[in-house]
C-alpha cells in the first residue's frame, strides 16, 4: 500500500471529494480517477493538477483504469444516478445496483486487497451490495474493509444547525445521526452532549425536533435549488480517508455491518489503517431503539427485494 486513492466517477461528488483532497493536508500520495467518460475524468485531472502549485500537500494526481487498484489503499466509489428532484434515495436502488456490481467485480478482478469506500445511494444498501461481491470475489475479503460514507453528512449538518442556534463551534457539539441515510434516519438525544451536559439543558423538545426535520430534510431542499448536493459530501469522504491513511482510531457515523441483523447502516465507528476497527455501542432509549429498529426493517425489506 502506498496511500494511493482510486477514484471511480468524477461527477459532483466524485470532483468535490478530489478537490477536498487537494485543499486540506492529507498522506494521499496518489490520486487516479476513473470515469466511464474518460474525457471527463481528464478534464478534471488536468484542471485538478494546475491548482497543484498552491495546494498544501504534495500528490500525484492522473487518470486511471482499473488496473490501478492493485496497489490502491482506498477505492472510493461515488459513481451511480443521482437523486432528482421529487426522488428519495430509495428510488435508486435498481439503477445504481447494477453499476456497483460492474465497478466491484472489475476492481476485485484486480486484486484488490485494500479498503472500499462507498458514496453511491442508495448508501447502505449499496454498500451492502459492495462487501457481498467483493465477498464472491475472494472469500478472504473482510468486512471491516467496506465503509459507506453513511450518515456523517448527516451528522456534520445535526453539528452546524445546533452550532449556528447556540452560537458554538459545531466541532464542540458530540451529537450523532445513526440509522439509514434516509427518511428513516433520526438522532438519539439521549446521546447527545454540550460540554458533556445533556443537549435538553440547551434546546427544548420542540427545537430538537426542528432540527432533525431540517437535517433530515437538507439535501431535497438543496436539490430542490441546485440539482445535487457535493460539498458537503465531498469533505466527509476526505475526513474518512484521513482517519484511515493517518491511521487516525477517529470515530465517526460510517455505514458498517451489523453482525446481529446481517445489514449495513450507520453507526458511529472507530476508524483507522484497517478500516473499522470497532462499533461504538450506544445505550438508547425505548423510543429511540424502536427507531433504529424501523430502519433496519426498512433496509431490510428493501434488500431482500432485489
Amino acid at each position: 500500500m502506498n496511500n494511493k486513492v482510486v477514484l471511480i466517477g468524477c461527477g459532483n461528488v466524485g470532483s468535490s471529494y478530489a478537490y477536498a483532497i487537494i485543499n486540506q493536508r492529507t498522506k494521499v500520495g496518489e490520486l487516479v480517477i476513473i470515469d466511464i467518460d474518460r474525457d471527463k475524468a481528464i478534464g478534471n485531472v488536468m484542471d485538478l493538477n494546475h491548482s497543484l502549485a498552491f495546494a498544501p500537500s504534495k500528490l500525484k494526481i492522473k487518470v486511471g483504469d482499473y488496473s490501478d487498484v492493485t496497489n490502491a489503499s482506498i477505492v472510493c466509489i461515488t459513481a451511480g444516478l443521482n437523486q432528482k428532484v421529487g426522488e428519495t434515495r430509495l428510488d435508486l436502488i435498481n439503477s445504481n445496483k447494477e453499476i456497483i456490481k460492474n465497478i466491484t467485480n472489475k476492481v476485485m478482478d484486480n486484486n484488490f486487497k485494500g479498503i472500499f469506500l462507498v458514496a453511491t445511494n442508495p448508501l447502505d444498501i449499496m454498500t451492502s451490495l459492495v462487501y457481498k461481491y467483493a465477498k464472491l470475489k475472494n472469500s478472504n475479503f473482510k468486512v471491516n474493509q467496506v465503509i459507506g460514507s453513511g450518515t456523517s453528512l448527516d451528522t456534520s449538518r445535526l453539528r452546524y444547525l445546533i452550532g449556528d442556534s447556540l452560537k458554538l463551534n459545531p466541532a464542540n457539539v458530540h451529537a450523532y445521526v445513526i440509522g439509514e441515510h434516509g427518511d428513516s434516519e433520526f438522532v438519539p438525544w439521549s446521546n447527545a452532549t454540550i460540554g458533556l451536559n445533556p443537549i435538553t439543558n440547551y434546546l427544548t423538545q420542540s427545537e430538537l425536533e426542528k432540527i432533525y426535520l431540517e437535517v433530515k430534510n437538507s439535501a431535497y431542499k438543496i436539490i430542490e435549488k441546485k440539482g445535487f448536493t457535493n460539498f458537503g459530501i465531498g469533505i466527509c469522504l476526505v475526513k474518512i480517508t484521513n482517519a484511515i491513511l493517518g491511521n487516525e482510531n477517529s470515530i465517526i457515523t460510517i455505514s458498517c455491518y451489523n453482525t446481529k441483523n446481517d445489514i449495513f447502516i450507520s453507526t458511529p465507528a472507530i476508524i483507522n489503517k484497517n478500516g473499522v476497527r470497532d462499533i461504538i455501542k450506544l445505550k438508547l432509549t425505548k423510543e429511540e431503539n424502536n427507531k433504529l429498529l424501523n430502519s433496519i426493517k426498512i433496509l431490510k425489506k428493501e434488500i431482500q427485494n432485489l
